[in-house]
């Protein structure tokens, strides 16, 4: 037997009455209902304040309306259901269990019947989490999300980890009946967020969906637009609420050492064609007997990442670099673990794209080598021992300011066009260059003493020289 339904407008959507008019506000349109018919005003107050079943909403037009009115009705609702608008509250001996919220227009929710006598389990996918005073369950895989109304849902998701029946979950929880049960497992599974378990055999996947980790599968929906209704782009969300941070790092330094900047016009006429460069780009892992001079390091991180100007949006301060970034945010830092360089001493140091030069932060101690070794240890070759280490750290406020759901994203994106251009220059000058798959952040932020979730490493590569 399918449970009964209230229907209600999702939080967003609220009526805003003044004297003459009264108006539903929804993301997607303005609707002036002192327009409509008695009978949908009705309808549509009690949408956005304690809802109602279908059955109920009809039989309010139809005693206000009448028979006239049932299709203007009906247009309406499936309206709002089709724009993702309407929220849908499952109720079983006449109290609520759970919420089902349509993320996106275009979602359709049809209940699936929970069968006694089988077993469920929920999808590795599926999880909970706190959103604005709700507890909330969501999945990759769902296109919408369930929010618990009280301890019984909670109490039933938690057993769901291992395969179960709704007889078995109601003999472990008996204060909730198999009524309740078995309406909130066909919440779930309506939603994409339980299995069927089959002759006590797990799900079986796609070989597609087999090759997802949950965090990669999560980072991919949530950080592009089809499979939620969070704001994405270039929003300001914290304009006039938290001052965005300056277009360059402000720090001071013990020691600085300014930096060899090469002659661009030299290199224009000198420099190996584009083509050469492009083809001839791989990783060397393989050093000379010489280390890299400092002249190198300031020639290569110059051409790769110095700051050519700066100048303002209208909102925030930007600049212009010799890779791309997304909003010109320039949010990424550069650090790096000299092991080896002729002319500049051993140790951990901060570049500042502004001034060319690079600032001492500690010297080459327990905590460094940790980082040079793991670095080395990437390779594959762990007797294999970096020159240099250079380590991208993200500012992320300089992104999340401005932008809202991609801010990791776009951050991840610019280390890939960094290293493409850390690649480019590097065989252009004759150096050895290997990016790193992954990096200890923990350590880093140890190391530079930063707060991890204001600025932490996002990348990883090793330079070094090779014999002429």
């Amino acid at each position: 037997m399918i449970p009964s339904f209230i229907l209600n407008f999702k939080q967003e959507i609220c009526l805003e009455e003044t004297a003459s008019t009264t108006v539903l506000q929804t993301p997607i349109a303005r609707l002036d209902i002192s327009q409509l018919s008695p009978g949908m005003q009705a309808v549509i107050r009690l949408l956005a304040t304690s809802g109602a079943t279908e059955e109920e909403l009809s039989d309010l037009v139809l005693e206000t309306d009448g028979f006239n009115g049932l299709n203007k009705f009906n247009y309406y609702l499936q309206n709002f259901q089709e724009s993702g608008l309407i929220s849908q509250t499952i109720c079983a001996d006449g109290l609520p269990i759970a919420t089902i919220v349509p993320l996106l227009s275009g979602c359709q929710f049809q209940f699936l019947e929970a069968v006694l006598d089988r077993s469920y389990i929920l999808s590795r996918f599926a999880y909970c989490r706190s959103d604005r005073n709700q507890i909330v369950i969501e999945s990759p895989l769902a296109q919408m999300q369930v929010v618990l109304s009280d301890w019984r849902g909670g109490a039933i998701f938690s057993l769901l980890s291992n395969s179960q029946s709704c007889s078995q979950l109601s003999a472990q929880i008996p204060t909730i009946s198999e009524a309740i049960v078995r309406a909130f497992l066909g919440i779930l599974l309506s939603a994409g967020m339980l299995e069927e378990v089959k002759q006590s055999e797990p799900p079986i996947e796609s070989e597609a969906l087999q090759q997802w980790e949950f965090h990669d599968l999560l980072f991919h929906a949530r950080s592009r637009t089809g499979r939620h209704s969070n704001p994405a782009g270039k929003t300001y969300r914290f304009q006039d609420k938290i001052a965005s941070l300056p277009v360059v790092k402000v720090r001071e330094f013990k020691e600085t050492i300014q930096l060899y900047k090469p002659e661009l016009d030299r290199l224009k006429t000198t420099d190996r064609p584009f083509t050469w460069v492009l083809e001839e780009r791989k990783s060397i892992r393989s050093y000379g007997k010489q280390p890299i001079t400092d002249q190198q390091l300031g020639e290569f991180l110059y051409r790769s990442a110095r700051m050519k100007n700066t100048f303002s949006n209208g909102t925030m301060e930007c600049s212009n670099r010799p890779y791309p970034s997304g909003g010109a945010c320039y949010e990424l830092e550069i650090y790096t673990a000299i092991a080896r360089c002729e002319n500049i001493l051993p140790g951990f140091y901060h570049y500042c794209p502004q001034n060319h030069s690079i600032g001492f932060v500690s010297e080459l101690n327990e905590a460094v080598e940790k980082l040079l070794k793991a670095a080395g240890n990437s390779t594959g070759e762990p007797a294999f021992a970096p020159q240099i280490l250079i380590i991208l750290a993200a500012r992320f406020p300089r992104v999340s300011w401005a932008y809202e759901s991609i801010a990791y994203a776009l951050i991840l994106k610019a280390v890939g066009a960094l290293y493409q251009t850390m690649y480019l220059v590097a065989t252009a000058m004759d150096l050895a260059p290997s990016a790193i798959g992954c990096g200890n952040a923990d350590l880093f932020a140890k190391v530079a003493g930063t707060d991890y979730y204001a600025e932490s490493s996002v990348g990883e590569f090793i330079l070094g020289s090779i014999d002429s």
